[in-house]
């Protein structure tokens, strides 16, 4: 009895949390629905059709490391634009704690409310056990498909990883 409730356990565990195969590179760009930062809809195909697309996952806003990576992100605004790349910030807070998050620190692009997940099992993207947020996670898009898979996103120096990495798709 005692092996099958923690087999059940373990397997609602996983089932909750993850283990989702990631996206492979050559796969569509998946385009779930979207809320941007100001509750408004946000049209994930229609920023892919606008050039190479970074969609970034973090566990929380205004947290240390998603702080640094999100203004890593921003301090390269505009070299990453010059290199012809939107950048898409994802997590799992609300309209609310996007917008103060966007506003504290100046970020230029959208940040997705994905407050139900959807977007983050979209892209195949696993929680964190337990607290239920997003893994930290990045991905190019180009020409409708995943160009590039970073499942170990770096915090600080976002933005020179995806400029290398965006160069190397040329």
């Amino acid at each position: 009895m005692k092996r099958v409730i923690l087999t059940l356990l373990a397997m609602t565990f996983f089932g909750l949390f993850g283990n989702a195969a990631p996206l492979e590179v050559g796969s569509p760009a998946p385009t779930p629905a979207a809320i941007d930062q100001d509750g408004k809809p946000l049209d994930l195909a229609a920023i892919y059709a606008k050039g190479v697309t970074l969609v970034y996952f973090y566990p929380k806003a205004d947290t240390p490391g998603c702080t640094k990576q999100a203004c890593s992100l921003r301090d390269s605004y505009a070299s990453l634009g010059g290199a012809g790349i939107q950048v898409v910030g994802v997590s799992k807070d609300t309209v609310e704690a996007q917008k103060k998050f966007q506003e504290k620190y100046s970020l230029p692009f959208p940040l997705i409310a994905d407050h139900d997940g959807k977007v983050a099992e979209a892209f195949h993207v696993d929680l964190i056990p337990v607290v239920g947020i997003t893994q930290r996670q990045s991905f190019l898009v180009k020409d409708g498909k995943i160009a590039w898979v970073n499942l170990k996103a770096k915090t600080e120096g976002a933005a020179d990883e995806v400029r290398q990495a965006a160069a190397a798709l040329k």
